[in-house]
């Protein structure tokens, strides 16, 4: 059974990581101390060091837990579906869903790479989201679908051309115009890798 002392500890670490996804998602990364987010969680700065090092190690846990959500998302999305076109365009639709949401694109989108640093971000987006496109680009290749590339560059392709996308549309004034634009494109960028496989 759990201990007391245990589910103090847990309840802690969620308070602070619930009080800064909210505050993150309206605030400037830079413009919000860490004085700010215990005294809003009613805790002290010793409880935000212990487990999260710091202000910039709680907001990695809100960037990492936001990506891990929006992976969720995404792969019960693909699973709903059987075909492999329908299973990576139930899959684009909802990361570009995900990607036109307030909070993910003030803090994943806008927010980390500038608070994480370029390296740092990327390397947590990959962790939660390179492997559904690699996955999709296997199963397009072993269906015949697209042409016969290795799976790891197909997927770095569309991988690097999804990141680029989302990060526009964070910076987009119309959002959600932007995202059916994305839609509409990645669509054609893909019937292209159809066409040529079957000799379109």
């Amino acid at each position: 059974m759990e201990s007391l002392r245990d589910k103090y500890v847990e309840n802690t670490r969620q308070a602070l990581l619930d009080t800064a996804a909210r505050l993150f998602a309206v605030r400037e990364y830079a413009d919000l101390s860490a004085e700010e987010l215990v005294r809003a969680a009613g805790l002290t700065r010793g409880a935000l060091y212990h487990h999260f090092d710091g202000k910039k190690g709680l907001f990695e846990a809100v960037v990492d837990d936001l990506e891990q959500r929006a992976a969720q998302r995404i792969r019960a999305a693909i699973d709903s579906a059987t075909d492999p076109i329908e299973r990576v365009d139930r899959g684009l639709v909802a990361f570009l869903d995900v990607c036109a949401e307030p909070d993910y694109r003030h803090i994943v989108l806008l927010q980390g790479p500038i608070a994480l640093g370029w390296r740092r971000w990327r390397e947590l987006d990959q962790r939660h989201l390179s492997g559904l496109v690699v996955d999709a680009a296997r199963n397009l290749l072993d269906a015949g679908i697209i042409q016969a590339y290795p799976p790891e560059l197909v997927a770095g392709a569309f991988y690097g051309a999804l990141t680029e996308m989302s990060l526009t549309i964070a910076e987009t004034g119309d959002s959600q115009q932007s995202r059916a634009q994305a839609a509409a494109l990645t669509r054609d960028f893909l019937s292209g890798l159809t066409a040529a496989a079957s000799g379109a």
